[in-house]
């Protein structure tokens, strides 16, 4: 299997306009915002909104929204223009069916956007997903505020500066010498719903020493010849997918774990198809890096997606 396709980025990140208050206070006067509210990005027809540093002010003066807090995503790579986020809430209490007016979130609306502004979502998403975790410093427990451009947290208390953490995570396509691939079931999903196995780096340990053990703990297999296939950033709410795919000699003594992988079935490419075709089978959503190491696998595009739950 090939390396998974990596879309090369469209924004520069501009670390070191960031320092500069006043230099990101002109950027916003002439920046496309990302509005984010509550997790929720705005969207009509499944396109991203993008609105001028005047409408924020006018949404802002309609009191619909918090103040909130505004994050510097970057330089578009061919015309430079600047792209920030605007991450605030709605004011008092708000219905489900009013914050879908306008709003989707990025599992929804993913597939359908072009990769520039994926990498916009994913960096705002995540980004956002920080800061509302990390209102308070660790080391003194004073509040924090949003430093440069959204790019750190900082304590005036005692000083320290804070950056995003982002949790590392391997997720492996499983292959015997058959050339079968073995997906797994977790208990939260639907039935029929299989996709890759994956797990959290634990502290001291090398990527491929995590995908041995995580393939392990949950299938009870061994592998070997693992070969790294590419990354994706996963925001859900604050990973970063590795990708490798490994080789099995033992296939006949996969077993899930009982607790995180229920079920484990072996796949040719035939059978994939006919179960995916049949609805037996429910694959990972689209946007996901475990539906494209499946799809490279594959050779082609499968059916049956798009279930989260």
């Amino acid at each position: 299997m090939s390396a998974i396709h990596q879309h090369p980025s469209h924004i520069d990140r501009a670390g070191e306009l960031r320092t500069n208050q006043g230099t990101l206070d002109t950027l916003w006067q002439q920046a496309k915002i990302l509005h984010i509210t509550e997790g929720r990005i705005a969207s009509v027809d499944e396109k991203l909104t993008f609105s001028s540093a005047l409408q924020i002010s006018e949404l802002l003066a309609s009191g619909k929204f918090t103040e909130g807090s505004r994050y510097f995503l970057g330089l578009d790579l061919d015309t430079r223009a600047p792209y920030f986020a605007w991450d605030t809430q709605w004011v008092g209490e708000v219905s489900d069916e009013v914050k879908s007016v306008g709003f989707t979130t990025l599992r929804e609306i993913g597939a359908e956007l072009s990769p520039m502004e994926f990498e916009l979502s994913l960096h705002a998403t995540a980004i956002s997903n920080w800061h509302r975790a990390h209102p308070r410093c660790p080391r003194c427990g004073g509040p924090t505020r949003v430093d440069l451009g959204g790019a750190a947290r900082f304590c005036d208390a005692d000083q320290s500066q804070h950056h995003p953490r982002t949790d590392s995570a391997v997720i492996v396509l499983i292959k015997d010498r058959d050339d079968r691939i073995l997906l797994g079931h977790q208990p939260v999903w639907p039935e029929g719903r299989f996709s890759t196995f994956a797990g959290f780096l634990e502290p001291g340990e090398t990527f491929e020493q995590c995908v041995s053990r995580e393939v392990f703990e949950e299938s009870g297999i061994t592998v070997s010849e693992i070969k790294y296939l590419g990354s994706q950033p996963w925001p859900f709410p604050a990973s970063i997918m590795i990708a490798f795919e490994a080789v099995t000699d033992n296939p006949g003594v996969a077993k899930g774990d009982g607790e995180e992988i229920t079920e484990v079935k072996w796949f040719s490419r035939a059978e994939l198809k006919a179960a995916a075709a049949d609805g037996s089978l429910l694959l990972p959503p689209t946007i996901s890096v475990a539906r494209k190491m499946i799809e490279g696998w594959l050779g082609e595009s499968a059916q049956g997606g798009e279930t989260w739950r």
